[in-house]
């Protein structure tokens, strides 16, 4: 369950109840396991790249329903859908920027931007200029900020897999099953879901992988006449970065990895989400601990103990009746789920569940709302689900997921139903799979950075050091006794100066650094509510 750690709000991606039933494979492009210099795809991508460099990008005014104004700049750049046919069919992936604030002789290039996801969009990077975000300002001085939206998302060949208005549509199904009935119900959503994403967006599905998503990378790299890439990538940002050094590493110059998704091959997709769920489970207790601290102010319990009692009845009241007749165990689960995400949202959350104990819903009911954007909550939620498919192998015995998700419920009941049914339409999945990339470098690769904090939910922390073992010459910042997912935006000198160092002069440092945690967020009532 893989989300971006761009926006710290209140709202979240409703969580997807999607699953099963046979559908028939159709052909895809094979891949190559060992990725060899010169295949299709290389030569694909250099024409592709080229033909970038000789266009550029024509900047211009950002779209309306960006809400992105001047001095941010928009614009377009033309990849080939399939890189194996560089001649084909074409779609245009979406760029924003500002320039950087330091003036010509500072400037060292542009500063490219993912959030994460998959399926996020990176097209408010440079609003860390405009609003004048301190942790970025010394950076901002010398890259331009350029966010994007991957291949799929928003302004990019836009994604679909569910009509907008039936994938917001609540309350759905209490996540957690109290029957085979209840099982039985999903499987049928989450196989619907699947054939969805191919009637719906067949002709872009096949081609929606991380590996091509890279190659975009490059071919934005060469549109905007910069040499080498330099990349900051959170959550599964990081990943395709990573995917990015190891097939294209003489192009990078630097690069840091933020909150890292394990890329080892073994654990991309199914076993990931497992390890999820527990480390779901081990924050949301953090979270528990933190409002029994201060129990004064938000009147939970004072005890981890009794907040989750006081989960438990709330999840039970809203099962028997949904609050304002919208928000359900499902709601309360993906509004919820924000607190083991990012501990800047733990006292609004606590605020805004104190509020509805003491009879007023309108917090809460704004809260859950803030993820019913039809359009963007639906193709976000697709392109999370075409890439983490079509990227690794999945279970397609029913049987399996039963077993493990009913196992690991006992242990992690918080998210581990939820992030089953999020992510079983790839039991059912209607395209082959290609095979990931192998993540390594060689002498080639620059120095990567990469920033993790100990406690990381979304991401847990072994992800971090597995990225640190596969490339050479990497250093480690490793945050303790912190679990927000997504460091580098948070205010920590610590980390702050280090990444700061890296992206100015290249120094990562002799040795992986450990930081005290940033501060923990302080109690206070709900504001602007």
């Amino acid at each position: 369950m893989r989300r971006s750690a761009a926006l710290r709000t209140v709202g979240s991606l409703v969580a997807g109840t999607l699953l099963a039933g046979a559908i028939s494979a159709t052909p895809a492009i094979a891949h190559d396991d060992h990725q060899p210099h010169n295949s299709v795809e290389d030569r694909g991508v250099s024409i592709a790249a080229e033909r970038a460099a000789t266009a550029g990008i024509e900047w211009q005014g950002c779209p309306a329903d960006t809400g992105l104004t001047a001095p941010i700049q928009c614009g377009y750049v033309t990849v080939p859908l399939d890189y194996a046919r560089p001649g084909g069919r074409t779609i245009t992936i979406a760029v924003d920027r500002i320039a950087n604030t330091g003036g010509k002789d500072e400037r060292q290039g542009a500063l490219l931007y993912n959030p994460g996801g998959p399926g996020a969009s990176g097209l408010l990077f440079p609003t860390q200029v405009t609003s004048k975000n301190s942790v970025w300002a010394k950076t901002a001085t010398a890259y331009d900020f350029v966010g994007f939206d991957p291949r799929g998302v928003g302004h990019s060949a836009l994604f679909s897999c569910q009509d907008p208005k039936e994938f917001v549509k609540t309350p759905k199904p209490d996540p957690v099953p109290h029957g085979e009935a209840d099982k039985t119900e999903q499987r049928i959503l989450a196989g619907e879901y699947a054939r969805g994403c191919f009637k719906r967006g067949g002709g872009l599905l096949p081609y929606l992988t991380t590996a091509n998503t890279a190659r975009d990378l490059e071919v934005i790299r060469a549109a905007l006449g910069e040499k080498r890439l330099n990349y900051l990538g959170v959550s599964y940002g990081s990943y395709l970065g990573a995917v990015y050094a190891t097939l294209f590493p003489r192009h990078v110059r630097r690069i840091v990895a933020d909150s890292v998704v394990d890329p080892s091959r073994e654990k991309l997709g199914y076993r990931a989400n497992l390890d999820q769920d527990v480390a779901f489970e081990r924050r949301w207790t953090d979270w528990k601990e933190w409002v029994a601290r201060h129990d004064a102010t938000y009147h939970l319990g004072d005890t981890e103990a009794k907040v989750q009692a006081q989960w438990e009845k709330l999840r039970a009241a809203a099962k028997t009746n949904p609050i304002g007749d919208a928000v359900g165990p499902a709601e309360l689960t993906a509004l919820f789920q924000n607190a083991p995400y990012y501990d800047v949202v733990w006292a609004p959350l606590a605020a805004t569940w104190s509020a509805h104990r003491s009879g007023d819903d309108k917090p809460l009911l704004a809260a859950a709302a803030q993820a019913t954007n039809g359009i963007a909550a639906e193709n976000a939620n697709a392109v999370y689900t075409a890439v983490g498919c079509n990227d690794a192998k999945w279970p397609t015995d029913w049987r399996t997921w039963d077993r493990d998700a009913t196992r690991l419920h006992q242990q992690a009941p918080f998210m581990t139903w939820a992030n089953t049914w999020k992510n079983l339409p790839c039991a059912t999945w209607p395209v082959r799979r290609h095979a990931p990339v192998e993540v390594r470098s060689g002498n080639a690769l620059p120095p990567v950075l990469i920033v993790q904090s100990a406690r990381d939910a979304a991401a847990p922390y072994a992800g971090a050091v597995e990225l640190h073992k596969r490339l050479r010459g990497s250093r480690l910042i490793t945050e303790r006794d912190a679990g927000s997912h997504g460091v580098t935006d948070l205010v920590n000198p610590c980390v702050n100066k280090r990444v700061e160092a890296y992206l100015l002069t290249g120094r990562t440092g002799d040795e992986d650094v450990t930081c005290a945690p940033h501060a923990e967020p302080p109690a206070g009532p709900l504001t602007g509510s």
